[in-house]
Formats: structure tokens, sequence, C-alpha cells
């Protein structure tokens, strides 16, 4: 066994090694080799050999013949429709129209859905002739498969071809209860326009609208009117277009094509009405033809003072984009205000300026006040400069008063602002209860000596605004009152601005409350009071924030100085952990010294 396997081995044949694989010096293409194949093509197979047949008899065996085979394949696969056609067709070449037709029903007996079937079936009859059938086929048709629009337009065609315009039409009416495509109206259109039928067309156009509300339809049915001489007819349609679509489906192409449409008339007003009306309603993304077609209106017909009018609702449109983009961007508010202010009414510009007002800073922290604030300001000054309401001024001021979060920040100078405006229209009770008159009410209540009434009027103050000032002043008083326990009560006052304001944004106007309680402290204070106040101030640290662009791109870091108190650092585990690893590492850099400089220590303990 062994022997025999040893001898299967020697009998593997050796894999051909191919010593020169550079090409070949002739090389022969694969249409060389099959035109030698073809040349030497030794069996030709011959043509099959043509029948003749001489007698009726014999046509009748051929008959035979051929239908057995056409039955044959049919009965095989009922389904396969071309093998019917073939069938059929066979038959009508031998005039034999009654068994043509006998396959066509038993074929759509198998599958009535098949198109190509009615089509075939259809054109036998009107190849022969036979309009009736044929009509009677395509009516089958089209009440068996009515979606099917190839039947409508042979249908519709056939009975135009045999001038029978009535049953024509009527087809078409049939089709319309459908409500097929808009080609289809267009075709029944095309068809009445043949014989001249306007007011027929006009009809269809009317129903046309109605299936398939599209705004090339409308324009399509207005330049229809206009096409045949009827320009009331077809202003009368662009008008039932702008009002079907209203303001909330707004497109500009209906506007455009209104527009030269009015042009072509020379209704040159009409054109700037219907232009403008659309500018004011329709956003600007969705109107750049509108603009570009406006323009080009006004170079052709307009002055000088249409075309600033372009530039104007253009420059609209693009604040109005801005402002519905980031409703908070108020330096988008004032450019769009500008430009409203020269050149629009006075209720346009009061509706922008309500629309401004309203998008109120989400949080109440001042630095996104202090931009949004000035809204109300201009929104003030306009009404007494330019409107010239006195009473509509009054609200603005009130309103933005009630508005602002006194108890967390105020806004000196609207207080300042609303009472210069009151001392100009001469009306002192409201300035004296707006603001600028305190301190002078104040100081008057000081001379009278009325210590009492002050404080009242401080304690008033103050529910206004918690500005540091206030409380400053507040405490100077009471430590000028010279009466028993001033120290104590200007203390007192001290200590409540400070708590009051530890949840002021402004760390600048903290520290200046301490500062000012600090010099209270080293002029009247005990070495334990000063300590005490010396524990409250806050500790300098050197911060980095990003600074962003006017466009809102990122335009790197910058350096800024930043005040944190003991109290918020108490309350804060980060701040205690930062202040912990400062005094690490100050004790790191004192122990590193000591051991550079030995000497140094061993001169300290001699001396």
């Amino acid at each position: 066994m062994a022997a025999s396997t040893a001898a299967g081995k020697q009998r593997i044949p050796k894999v051909a090694k191919v010593k020169n694989k550079a090409p070949a010096e002739v090389q022969i293409t694969a249409e060389q080799l099959l035109r030698e194949a073809k040349e030497r093509e030794l069996e030709l197979l011959p043509p099959p050999p043509q029948q003749k047949i001489t007698d009726e008899e014999e046509l009748n065996d051929y008959k035979l013949r051929k239908r057995k085979t056409f039955e044959d394949n049919i009965r095989k696969n009922r389904t396969v429709i071309s093998n019917w056609i073939k069938y059929a067709q066979w038959e009508e070449s031998l005039k034999e129209i009654q068994r043509a037709r006998s396959i066509y029903e038993r074929a759509l007996d198998v599958d009535y859905r098949n198109i190509t079937l009615w089509l075939k079936y259809a054109e036998m009859e009107m190849k022969n002739r036979q309009v009736n059938h044929a009509r009677n086929i395509w009516d089958r048709a089209i009440t068996t498969l009515p979606r099917v629009n190839q039947f409508w337009y042979k249908y519709t065609y056939m009975e135009e071809m045999l001038g029978n315009v009535a049953g024509a039409r009527q087809v078409f009416e049939r089709w319309m209860e459908w409500q097929p495509e808009e080609q289809a109206w267009h075709s029944y259109i095309n068809f009445e326009l043949r014989y001249k039928e306007v007011d027929r067309a006009r009809t269809i156009y009317e129903r046309f609208v109605l299936v398939h509300p599209d705004v090339k339809n409308w324009i399509k049915y207005a330049r229809f009117e206009e096409k045949h001489g009827y320009f009331a007819h077809a202003r009368k349609v662009y008008e039932r277009a702008v009002e079907f679509f209203g303001d909330e489906h707004m497109d500009e192409r209906l506007y455009v094509a209104f527009a030269k449409f009015e042009e072509n008339q020379k209704e040159f007003e009409r054109v700037r009405v219907i232009y403008k009306y659309a500018l004011d309603r329709i956003s600007k993304q969705e109107a750049q033809e509108l603009f570009k077609n406006y323009t080009i209106f006004e170079k052709k017909f307009g002055d000088r003072r249409g075309i600033e009018d372009i530039i104007v609702s253009k420059r609209r449109f693009q604040y109005e984009e801005e402002v519905k983009a980031n409703p908070h961007n108020y330096d988008a508010w004032f450019d769009y205000l500008r430009l409203v202010e020269s050149d629009a009414e006075a209720e346009t510009v009061r509706e922008v300026y309500e629309r401004a007002i309203a998008n109120v800073p989400p949080i109440q922290e001042k630095r996104h006040w202090k931009r949004y604030i000035y809204l109300w300001v201009n929104y003030a000054l306009y009404e007494e400069l330019e409107a010239k309401d006195p009473e509509r001024t009054r609200q603005v001021y009130q309103a933005s008063l009630e508005l602002i979060p006194h108890k967390k920040f105020t806004f000196a100078k609207m207080w300042l602002l609303y009472a210069q405006f009151e001392i100009r229209q001469k009306n002192l009770p409201f300035a004296r209860r707006a603001l600028v008159l305190w301190k002078s009410y104040i100081d008057f209540e000081i001379e009278q000596e009325e210590t009492e009434r002050t404080r009242n009027l401080y304690r008033r103050l103050l529910q206004r605004t918690q500005h540091v000032k206030v409380w400053i002043s507040f405490a100077q008083f009471e430590l000028s009152s010279g009466k028993e326990g001033s120290l104590a009560k200007c203390r007192q006052i001290y200590e409540e601005a400070n708590k009051t304001m530890r949840n002021c944004e402004e760390k600048e106007e903290r520290l200046m409350l301490l500062e000012s309680w600090r010099s209270f402290e080293d002029e009247f204070g005990t070495t334990s009071d000063k300590e005490r106040v010396d524990k409250l101030m806050p500790e300098k640290v050197k911060k980095r924030r990003k600074v962003q662009a006017d466009d809102g791109s990122d335009a790197g870091w910058e350096e800024y100085y930043d005040y944190i108190f003991p109290e918020d650092a108490a309350n804060q585990p980060n701040l205690k952990l930062l202040a912990m690893a400062k005094l690490w590492k100050k004790q790191q850099q004192e122990k590193e010294a000591a051991e550079q400089d030995p000497d140094k220590d061993i001169d300290e303990s001699e001396s």
C-alpha cells in the first residue's frame, strides 16, 4: 500500500513554468481571433425551407396546426399576455377579425389590468375601421381603469380625428370628473381653443385652478386671459389669486407676474403698490426675485425716491431676519429702529419699539440689561422729541421703571431722565416722586433737623434702588446726626448694606462699601472692629475669559481682575480648595527657599 501511494505521488504532473515572461513580438487581438473562427466555419446552417400553400385544404391544415401551437402555448402559461397578443395579431393578419376579438376577450378575462392588451385590442378595431367596436373597447377601458391617462388620451384623439367634437368633449368631461393630473386639464383647454371656444376654455380654467391650486396655474389662467385680450379678466384673476392664497401662503412668483402684467398695461402706480405690498409681507429669503424685478422696474420707470424706497425696504427685510433669528440681539434692534425712524410713520416706529422692548433679558443680571435698557431710553426720547407726545413719553418711562427689578439692581439713569423730563414739563410733583430731587429733599429734612423723617426718606429710597452710594450716604447721615448711639446705628447700616449687597453683581460697588466701612472703623472703631472689617475685604485675583467678536466668532482671551470675598469663599467649596492650594504653594516656596539658603537661617538664629 505504501508502494502504491508512492507510485501515485510520482504520477502527479509538474506545473509548467514559463521561462520567458516577455510579451510576444506579434500581438493577436480578440477581434482577429473571432474573425478567423468565422472564416474557418465548416458547417453553415441553411435557411429554413419556405412553405408554399397551393390549395384551400392545405391552407386550412396550416391554420389548424398554427392555432394548435398557439393554444398549446396559452395552455402552458395563461398569464403570459404576449402569447395572447401574438395569437390575436396572427388571426388579424389572416383577416379573421372575429377570431382575434375572441382571443382578446379571453385574454382580458385572464388579466383585465394589462394596459397593453386594451391598447392592442382597440388599435386593431381602429385599424380595421370598426369605429363602434373601438368606442366600446375604449369605454370599457376607461370604466375599468379610469386612472390610466393613456386610455383617455387615445379615446379623445380618436373622436377628434373622426370629427366628433361633441363626443370628444363628452369624453373630456367624464375624464375631468376624476380630477386627473394637470396635463389632462391643459389637453382639454387646448382642445377647446383649437375650435375657438374661448368661453368654454375659461370655464375649464375656473375648475382647474380649484382642483390644482398652484401659483403657476393661476398665472397660466391670467396669461390665457391676457393673450386673448381680456385684460380686465386677467387683472381679476390675479386679484382673486392674491385673495385665495392670503398672507399665509404668499409666493413671490404670483406678485412678479401680476406686476409685470400691470407694467405691460402701463399702470406703473399699480406696479409699485403690488411690489410694496408683497415686500412688506414676504420674508427676505423668499423674495430675492421680487427685489430684483422691483429694482429693474424702478430703474426703468421710477425716480430717485423710488430707488431709495427699494434700498430701505431691502434693509428692513435684512433687519427683520436678524431680529427673528435672535430677538435678544439689541444692536440689530437699534439699527432697525434708526432706519424706521428716518423713513417711517410714527405708528410704524412705535410698533417696532414695542416689539423690541418685549424681548426682556431672560436673566436678572445687570450686565445683561445694560444694552436693553437703552431701548427704553431711545423710545422715550423719540416720543418726547420726535412724536412730541408727553403723555406717551411719561407712560414709557413709568413702564420701564416698573419693569426693572430694583431689588436686585437698578439704573439711576432712568430715574434721572424721567425726573428731568417731568421738570421740562413743569410737573414738579411727578419729578419729586421720581428721584432727582431725592438728595435735595433729604438735605432739606436734615437742615430742619427732622432725623426720623430723613431716616424714612432713606428707607423709601432704598426700596427703589440698592445703589452703594445710597447706603454710604445713609450711614454717614446716622454718623453725623450726633445723637446718642449714632456710632452703633452707623455700624448697623454698614452691616445691613453688606448683607444686602452679597448678591450684588457689581463687586466694585461691594468693595466700595467695605472700604467706606473700614474708614469708619479706623476712625471710631476698636481693634476688634477693624479686624472684623479686614476679614471681610476681598482678595484681588487675575482671571482670563474668552472674548467674542461682533459677529460671534472667537476673538481669543483677555485678562481681567476679579474679587473673591471671604464670605463667598466660605460658601463655595471650590474657592476653599483654591485658598488651600495657594497656602500650600506658598509653604512649598518658603521651604524651597530655606533649603537653598541655609546660611540665612543660621544668621537669623544667631541674631
